[in-house]
């Protein structure tokens, strides 16, 4: 148990953030390695293995939320970190560099996100999730991630790079291996994410108790952003490099692994029952996947001004948040 004054609770935030990027960006080396050895492209990578391996923060968050009965924080990390990812993450790199999207992103993947959306809300509306219905959001991730998959294996691979740490994309048919310090590296990210979300949760509560801020605003600012910094790097770096599938598809596949797989595990672990603040967040992400959805659909690219206004509106959802 995380106590004391809130300066302490702050600082292990900071230092669970710390870790939960560190453990995640070995894990997602590691993975990622393994995927390209397999063959799978650069898409794919982007929208399943990268996505899920960033989103580990959220999982171990989530996860460990639910086992402590905090149903407030398990699923404010998801919605939040949602928003985050489609408004903050997406609008400050179309701010660095217009973003074309590829066609299969914006009719395949943008629909996805949609669906998931939706689903996610039609679970949450009696501020409920119970363990029958975790498994339906598992289901429908794992079928799309089958979908994504099979879809993959008809791609050519003699045209699809693939990236490396950091997004830097290599040719299929250069030899990749997965080697022994792979595996440490994949089990200690694993561990070290583990752990510091753990932290993180107990932190992040006794903080919301202690200044009198609740935990679902707690869980969907703070604990949202700190969850997603693995996404914020990976997506960052990924932009710079010309990465763009993996830059923007790590940021969609993500939101659609949290609100169907991690909420769904949460749920599988222990029900989840959620304060009617749920809604209103949940509104919000409808909002803003909505108005995602449409700025890609619309001449299939993101611009700055775009970037801005999204941008923007993450940080009013943050002031509105913490001043109640």
């Amino acid at each position: 148990m995380v106590q004391g004054a809130p300066i302490i609770q702050i600082a292990v935030i900071l230092l669970s953030i710390l870790g939960l990027w560190i453990g995640a960006r070995l894990l997602v080396d590691a993975v990622v390695r393994l995927a390209q050895r397999f063959g799978l492209s650069d898409l794919t990578i982007g929208l399943t293995i990268v996505a899920a391996g960033t989103s580990t923060p959220e999982l171990a968050v989530s996860v460990d939320a639910a086992l402590k009965g905090l149903g407030d924080l398990a699923v404010a990390n998801v919605l939040g970190s949602n928003i985050y990812n489609l408004a903050f993450i997406l609008g400050v790199i179309s701010l660095l560099k217009v973003i074309p999207i590829a066609e299969s992103l914006v009719h395949r993947d943008g629909v996805a996100l949609l669906a998931s959306t939706l689903i996610g809300g039609l679970v949450l509306f009696d501020l409920q999730i119970t363990r029958l219905e975790g498994v339906f959001l598992v289901g429908s991730f794992a079928a799309y991630t089958a979908y994504l998959l099979r879809a993959s294996q008809s791609e050519s691979e003699g045209t699809t790079d693939h990236p490396l740490k950091g997004g830097v994309t290599r040719p299929v048919t250069e030899q990749v291996t997965f080697r022994g310090r792979d595996i440490v590296f994949l089990v200690g990210g694993l561990a070290l994410v583990i752990v510091s979300g753990d932290y993180m949760v107990v932190a992040a509560s006794e903080l919301a108790r202690g200044v009198g801020i609740s935990e679902w605003v707690i869980g969907g600012t703070i604990v949202a952003a700190g969850t997603s910094t693995p996404e914020f790097a990976v997506s960052l770096v990924a932009i710079q490099r010309g990465s763009l599938g993996v830059s923007v598809g790590n940021a969609v596949g993500s939101s659609i692994y949290n609100i169907t797989g991690i909420m769904g595990v949460a749920a599988v672990v222990r029900p989840l029952v959620v304060s009617g603040t749920a809604l209103e967040t949940l509104a919000w992400l409808a909002g803003i996947t909505l108005l995602m959805v449409a700025a890609l659909w619309t001449g299939r690219v993101l611009s700055r001004l775009e970037g801005a206004l999204f941008t923007t509106s993450e940080v009013v959802r943050w002031v509105l948040g913490i001043l109640g």
